[in-house]
């Protein structure tokens, strides 16, 4: 959806009450994907998706200091099984590094660079 607000008024019935008081319910990912997909358009970034058979999906995959970069947006402070097999294949994916956003604080762990959801703005360097 080109909005979260629009996306957010289209599901059930009493489901925006709950997600105004704050339980996001199941729809967690769904919003927090569709809100930063919203941020990068507004950027005029283009999106781009990434899906294999056999399990590898990447939420987007963008151009950043020069590289492809594939960034998860995260409900949950989790591991990505995908953003993990990427790494690991450089040879096969051509991936060097990727970001994840989500409810982070700034940091770095080996090729993963981790960022708060409210500053998926500031990667504005192609």
């Amino acid at each position: 959806m080109a909005d979260v607000g629009l996306l957010v008024a289209m599901l059930e019935e009493g489901t925006q009450s709950s997600i105004l008081q704050g339980d996001l319910l199941s729809y967690n990912g769904a919003i927090k994907e569709n809100l930063l997909a919203d941020v990068f358009g507004k950027m005029g970034r283009k999106l781009y998706y990434y899906h294999k058979d056999g399990g590898v999906e990447l939420d987007f995959l963008m151009r950043y200091k020069g590289k492809c970069i594939p960034v998860e947006c995260k409900a949950t402070t989790g591991n990505s099984k995908s953003m993990r097999t990427v790494l690991k294949h450089p040879e096969k994916y051509h991936i060097e590094s990727a970001m994840k956003l989500g409810d982070y604080n700034v940091g770095r762990s080996e090729q993963l660079l981790t960022l708060p959801m409210y500053m998926a703005f500031l990667l504005i360097e192609v």
